[in-house]
């Protein structure tokens, strides 16, 4: 399977190469969400998270911040509900192994 990536120049110069872990459309405000990362780690040790507006329909288009604290709540519920998923796939799986 091959990943979804994309790459930009940090505030450095450097490329950095992003996974895109999900993408979706919210009709309430009108916008597309890309939710990514680098894969790089926090203080406590959790995979870094990003997440902006982007144009789907516009490959050249920029990555947008996020406006609202409501937009905000609807991504951190979407990647709440797909950390719980793999959490109950992985606790599924290791109990169908022994």
């Amino acid at each position: 399977m091959k990943k979804n990536t994309f790459s930009m120049i940090d505030e450095n110069g450097n490329e950095v190469v992003y996974d895109v872990l999900f993408t979706f459309d919210n009709d309430e405000t009108g916008k597309s969400y890309i939710a990514y990362t680098d894969n790089t780690r926090d203080e406590a040790g959790n995979i870094q998270v990003f997440a902006s507006t982007y144009d789907p329909e516009n490959p050249e288009s920029k990555l947008e911040a996020i406006e609202t604290e409501k937009e905000w709540k609807v991504i951190e519920t979407i990647l709440e509900t797909l950390q719980e998923e793999i959490k109950n796939k992985k606790n599924g799986n290791e109990d169908n192994e022994q």
